[in-house]
């Protein structure tokens, strides 16, 4: 967090002197101090997502190489017409127990086109697909095994 805080610091001064960097450091470090003793902000929590960064990093990779893989797909569908678009709803049960990991997987599903999760309770997913091709593999889509990895 102290990074964070002393990064926003800098972009925020809009010019990067030695003065500038040397009183960001210190409300920087007050900031954490501060947060440390009466936000109940715990940094043995932040090393262990730093940990996790790598992962997290690879998983937005795959989040967009599946967004664009997902528009071609769907403007594939739309454009040629050969085939009749069959929508379908339907659901699956996810490794997942964390609901935060839960609702980023059910959002990265309704950020790729054809997708749209309709509802998510105690893992259960329910998922609108635009054609039944599009919902092959959800279930255990590299989404899936990246979340699961940064659950640990």
């Amino acid at each position: 967090m102290f990074l964070l805080l002393l990064a926003l610091w800098i972009v925020f001064n809009g010019a990067f002197t030695l003065e500038i960097l040397l009183f960001g450091i210190g409300v920087s470090a007050v900031v954490c101090l501060f947060m440390v003793k009466f936000a109940g902000y715990n940094i043995k929590r932040e090393l262990k997502a730093v940990k996790k960064l790598p992962f997290i990093i690879e998983y937005l990779f795959v989040l967009l190489i599946e967004i664009i893989k997902a528009n071609i797909v769907c403007s594939g569908l739309i454009v040629k017409g050969e085939k009749k678009i069959q929508p379908v709803v339907v659901s699956f049960a996810s490794p997942l127990k964390s609901e935060f990991l839960g609702t980023v997987l059910a959002n990265s599903i309704t950020l790729t086109p054809g997708t749209i999760s309709v509802s998510m309770k105690n893992g259960q997913f329910k998922v609108h697909c635009l054609d039944a091709s599009l919902y092959e593999g959800i279930d255990s889509s590299s989404f899936v095994k990246i979340l699961k990895r940064i659950e640990g």
